[in-house]
């Protein structure tokens, strides 16, 4: 890979990172609703999930997933209900896992990461990301490990400053003071923004 194709690769994986989705929306919300430090776990958790698609991709089984039209719609619909289960949560539930209210308990760091690894691993506009998009930026005339490695490192640095950030404007938002009312108003929108985000999900397809 020279460094004009990794520097186009860069700036694609950051601009997919940073677009607001199913992922940033729920690294805020932890933010907001557990502190930046804690809401660490749930980054970990999606750059796992990540990085297990970027193996995943290295050894062709993404594309084998992609290729069975079954378990791709598994993936996919597992992905639809654990999105529509945190946004309602979020809208309904006092408890739910995407409530934004100051004081609340906070939630176990294992539960963060968790629900920062389903939502990311479940989405399968990262799968589609790994098989199709990633092997594009590849040469194939040179070794493909530190390539691959490469391309690891730097989408696991990228997504742990995007989705930090994205955690830390949550956190922000709590510790400003915010009224009660704008705090409602946050936590009903990410949860809006995730049901929107499932049924998005729900018209993926492997030919797009």
């Amino acid at each position: 890979m020279d460094i004009q194709t990794y520097l186009i690769y860069t700036l694609t994986t950051a601009i997919v990172i940073f677009s607001p989705g199913p992922t940033a929306i729920l690294m805020a919300s932890q933010g907001a609703s557990n502190g930046l430090k804690r809401t660490l776990f749930g980054v970990f958790g999606i750059t796992c999930a990540t990085m297990i698609y970027y193996a995943m991709s290295a050894t062709g089984i993404a594309s084998l997933i992609v290729a069975s039209y079954t378990l791709f719609q598994v993936i996919k619909w597992v992905g639809v209900a654990y999105l529509l289960y945190l946004g309602f949560s979020a809208i309904f539930s006092k408890s739910g896992g995407l409530v934004v209210k100051s004081g609340a308990p906070l939630r176990k760091r294992s539960s963060l990461f968790t629900h920062g690894f389903l939502v990311e691993f479940s989405n399968p506009k990262a799968l589609l990301f790994f098989s199709a998009i990633l092997p594009q930026f590849l040469n194939v005339d040179r070794p493909i490990a530190p390539q691959f490695l490469i391309m690891w490192a730097t989408a696991f640095l990228l997504q742990w400053i995007i989705y930090s950030g994205y955690a830390y404007l949550g956190d922000r938002i709590i510790q400003g003071g915010v009224k009660s009312w704008i705090v409602n108003a946050i936590n009903k929108t990410a949860g809006a923004a995730l049901i929107f985000a499932g049924i998005k999900m729900a018209s993926v397809t492997t030919s797009r």
